[in-house]
């Protein structure tokens, strides 16, 4: 399922704003006896989110969830959009209300906005490194738990696209299962059982696996973890092999995948590269929030 087929507006999940609301209780506990203590329950306030450093923007409309939640009438002004590349000293959104309530929000959404606009930013160097080839950088399953909607979302508007949100949306074979079901033919025989609509993925290691699978009616097969002369040799195969055929077998390369050999992987011809990377090694870009 794609969820940000227009990544300017989609609606949040009720998973999502339940997470939201456990993050806001998990961080409030029975209260901020700080702000009890030195801030009146009446005080208005006005706060600025400033970035610290240059990345690319991501996560905006979670924090405007996170700020409707704790207090609906907190007014939330931003003047930069997620996409956008955020130099250091701008002020992203300004925001104002109840200065306890904006206390409370604080946190949270620095935490979101920070690890979304890590992912974004990380996943741009990736798409940058492929330019002019035609192959597509997708993310993984290796997400925060609970963060995954979000953490995809940012990959999404770094450029990249969306593997699988949940093992119910899609079918992919992996090791473990080939190794239960008693080898690749056996493993696609099983799959061939499901939905007519749903494409059949299999992950191999090596050349003899890779052709096993493609003549066994894999849709889509993951090479992973093999050099990048075998994913070379795995695209000519292909090729050969659909060659006047109304079915193209979709190629993705998966393991080892970094800013440092991503290009020399897309050259292979390989269709799609999958990497966790983008999600489970992003660095949190500074943010702050100041009063004023």
């Amino acid at each position: 399922m794609d969820y940000f087929a227009d990544n300017d507006y989609f609606a949040i999940p009720l998973f999502v704003k339940e997470t939201l609301k456990r993050a806001i209780a998990e961080d409030e506990g029975h209260g901020d006896v700080t702000s009890a203590l030195l801030v009146p329950p009446e005080r208005q306030a006005i706060a600025h989110i400033i970035a610290k450093e240059e990345f690319i923007l991501a996560g905006i409309p979670f924090v405007k969830e996170v700020f409707r939640i704790i207090d609906e009438d907190l007014e939330l002004k931003v003047f930069i959009k997620d996409g956008s590349i955020v130099k250091k000293a701008d002020v992203i959104a300004e925001a104002n209300g109840i200065a306890r309530s904006l206390l409370l929000a604080e946190r949270i959404s620095l935490n979101i906005l920070q690890r979304i606009s890590g992912i974004a930013t990380l996943t741009s160097l990736f798409v940058e490194k492929i330019k002019g080839l035609p192959a597509i950088i997708v993310d993984t399953r290796k997400t925060v738990p609970c963060m995954r909607f979000m953490e995809k979302y940012g990959v999404r508007i770094g450029g990249g696209a969306n593997h699988r949100f949940n093992l119910s949306d899609g079918l992919l074979i992996k090791d473990n299962h080939i190794k239960i079901a008693g080898g690749i033919q056996r493993a696609l025989e099983l799959a061939g059982k499901a939905h007519h609509l749903m494409k059949i993925e299999i992950e191999v290691k090596n050349i003899d696996e890779f052709k096993e699978a493609l003549y066994a009616g894999a849709d889509i097969i993951m090479l992973d973890n093999m050099t990048t002369n075998e994913m070379a040799e795995a695209v000519k195969i292909r090729d050969l092999y659909c060659l006047g055929s109304k079915k193209r077998v979709l190629l993705e390369a998966s393991g080892s995948v970094r800013l440092e050999n991503i290009r020399a992987i897309a050259e292979t011809g390989v269709d799609i590269i999958s990497t966790g990377a983008l999600t489970h090694s992003a660095r949190a870009v500074d943010i702050s929030m100041k009063f004023l």
